[in-house]
């Protein structure tokens, strides 16, 4: 300690079983709140007040133009207040990267609440100022609040390196917002009186953050290597791991900080020019665009249909929908607690597995449904068994692997493309989603089991396991298997990709 290193009692730190002190759960608490919880929310919550608000739309157009709102310029209205929400959450994910360098990953994440309220004070406004246009800019002033979202970098940076994957699981946890706002949305503000209430109660998570984080540090791997300041992280890595806990930590950053210095934060487009980092970015594009394509947004459209065909009366339903929320919550819970054990690569292959496996027996169960009284209780296992097996390992692993994946100079920049790769791929799926669904059918789930099986052999094929490596450890694992690659392609011995263990 006395020379500012640990090396020698390296050993002896990685036999101590590590337990995050009650500052570190907090923090992470502090950055969920107003963090992936809005976006879950905010996703969902707008499918409650459907009705009021589409009788709002079409009172405010009598006053103004004493006549009924044509029924295509209504359905153009609601489905721009739905999905501008995208469109804001691609622009919002185009600028956190850059964010979070300006003003830190803490200094981000209380600036980005801003958006929220000012989305929660239009969204209520629209009603007594008779204005549904305040609807489209509150959805879009929400979607850029949910794309700037840098809460998965600060976890990340914020975790010890043994229990990095366990902390980043807040995201999963708390995106599961979207199923609770669904829920109590419809029972309870749903109502045709209560909707503008309902819309602005996304203001209640950004002012809970903005009063509970600021007690937290910033991220320590910010503030030694972005801003060169030792002091701010010392006191910020014995605040979060505990006055002894810590030095590990230091030292890991300290290599890092020493192989990038003179080397500046790498814009997206520098990523994307830089030969060393295709594989991770390659892998990052690929699970974002999975995350979108691998069928969980066309589990939970049938899930209503397989429900009632089931026998569950119609006013149940909404309970039943919130039960499989439960069950990816569940999930999350339990990927948190095996992702150190196992690892990431196991949780999202098998995750991914296991998808491709309940695809092809949903589609049996879809179109035998009519021939025997007790198919349709197949068909619901089938929903809760894809939904658990997506939040144990897709919904749980890919956020933390864009942090993992990369170094501090690239990180925030592979936010950004990973950000907007998955905000488009959200996009396109909620454009496309219904053709699919209305031309294919059950057998709409045979595409999804493509995508399942292809991803989970890229990651088997392509990723290496990132439990508990340092960054740098990480990123030279991806090196040593691009230059493998390019000795075979000399003739030379070494294998075609990076290797796992």
């Amino acid at each position: 300690k006395e020379n500012g290193t640990v090396s020698e009692y390296q050993p002896l730190l990685k036999d101590i079983k590590e337990v995050p002190s009650k500052t570190l759960l907090m923090a992470v608490w502090a950055a969920c709140i107003g963090g992936t919880f809005q976006y879950g929310y905010n996703v969902s919550i707008i499918n409650a007040p459907t009705k009021a608000v589409q009788t709002f739309i079409n009172e405010t157009w009598m006053e103004r133009y004493e006549e009924e709102i044509p029924p295509q310029l209504l359905t153009f209205l609601w489905s721009s207040i739905v999905s501008i929400f995208t469109i804001g959450g691609l622009i919002g994910a185009s600028v956190g990267g850059t964010l979070a360098i300006r003003f830190g990953r803490k200094g981000t994440l209380l600036i980005n609440n801003s958006f929220a309220l000012m989305a929660a004070l239009l969204m209520g406004m629209s009603f007594f100022a008779s204005a549904f246009e305040l609807l489209i800019i509150g959805r879009f002033l929400s979607g850029v609040n949910a794309g700037i979202c840098v809460q998965p970098l600060y976890l990340g940076e914020i975790a010890p390196r043994a229990l990095r994957g366990a902390m980043a699981m807040g995201t999963s946890i708390f995106i599961t917002g979207d199923s609770n706002g669904t829920g109590d949305g419809t029972q309870v503000l749903g109502q045709e009186e209560h909707w503008p209430l309902l819309l602005s109660t996304t203001c209640i998570p950004a002012l809970l953050q903005l009063m509970i984080l600021p007690w937290f540090p910033e991220s320590p791997r910010y503030l030694l290597i972005d801003r060169s300041d030792d002091h701010a992280c010392t006191l910020a890595l014995k605040q979060l791991h505990g006055g002894d806990n810590y030095y590990g930590e230091r030292e890991d950053m300290q290599r890092e900080r020493a192989s990038s210095t003179g080397i500046k934060p790498l814009k997206p487009w520098e990523v994307f020019a830089d030969r060393s980092l295709r594989w991770p970015l390659l892998t990052i594009i690929t699970i974002g665009i999975a995350q979108q394509l691998n069928g969980i947004n066309a589990i939970y459209f049938y899930a209503d249909y397989v429900f009632a065909e089931a026998g569950i009366p119609f006013e149940k339903i909404p309970y039943a929908t919130v039960g499989t929320g439960a069950c990816e919550c569940l999930t999350a819970l339990t990927c948190g607690l095996l992702i150190e054990s196992l690892g990431r690569r196991v949780l999202i292959i098998g995750g991914y597995s296991l998808m491709a496996l309940w695809c092809i027996c949903f589609t049996i169960t879809l179109t035998f449904q009519n021939y025997s009284p007790w198919m349709p209780y197949l068909s619901m296992a089938c929903v809760f068994l894809f939904i658990l097996s997506f939040g144990l390992g897709p919904g749980g692993v890919t956020n933390i692997l864009t942090t993992e994946l990369f170094t501090q100079t690239a990180r925030p920049a592979a936010y950004m493309i990973a950000g907007s790769v998955n905000w488009l791929s959200f996009f396109i799926i909620g454009m496309v989603f219904p053709f699919i669904v209305n031309g294919l059918q059950q057998y709409c789930f045979l595409v999804f089991l493509v995508v399942c099986c292809l991803v989970a052999s890229f990651i088997f094929f392509v990723v290496p396991e990132t439990k508990n490596k340092t960054f740098l450890e990480i990123q030279n694992e991806f090196q040593s298997g691009e230059r493998n690659k390019s000795s075979a392609a000399k003739g030379q011995d070494g294998p075609l990709l990076p290797t796992s263990p």
